[in-house]
């Protein structure tokens, strides 16, 4: 089932997403869920999935030019991984306010397409692991279901190791 947009700045952000979609030939549905999907652990118990299925849409500024990282959301970027792979001296992770400008979309909402301006964008290979994966889709209600392939041919996205490594006595 589909949800139905919300007036003003959230359904138009739901509809950004959907158009961004159609024009990539990615043929999504769109659920919107009244508890929120605002972080990884939200998403998953939404959906009745896991963590690891959940896609972070995080935006980092290498040598302060945005890019965006597709995370699974049982892991963490490793900015000296994403900093070798963008060929930057600094990686950090975006304020709020840089994500909005890059994006057009608030944190907890990031989809990961449709943005406002062009991204190089990095997909955490973890994704690949799993059938589908689930992501944001403009507002902190409203995700999408799509095979992890599929998602990082229609964001352009590099398929990379972007995890920081687990450390040994942390179990995930």
């Amino acid at each position: 089932m589909s949800g139905t947009p919300e007036a003003g700045d959230g359904g138009s952000a739901v509809e950004r997403v959907r158009a961004a979609c159609a024009a990539r030939q990615l043929s999504v549905e769109i659920i919107e869920y009244p508890a929120g999907t605002r972080t990884a652990a939200d998403a998953a118990r939404a959906v009745g999935t896991s963590v690891a299925q959940i896609v972070k849409s995080l935006v980092f500024l290498a040598d302060g030019t945005p890019i965006l990282v597709l995370a699974s959301g049982v892991n963490r970027v490793d900015v000296g991984k994403v900093a070798r792979l963008t060929g930057a001296a600094r990686v950090e992770k975006a304020s709020a306010e840089a994500t909005r400008d890059a994006t057009g979309f608030a944190i907890g909402g990031v989809p990961p397409l449709g943005h406002r301006r062009p991204l190089a964008v990095y997909v955490d290979r973890t994704l690949l692991a799993h059938p589908i994966v689930y992501a944001a889709a403009g507002t902190p209600r409203a995700v999408f279901g799509v095979a992890p392939d599929a998602l990082a041919r229609a964001s352009g996205g590099t398929i990379a190791d972007v995890a920081e490594e687990p450390s040994p006595d942390v179990a995930r």
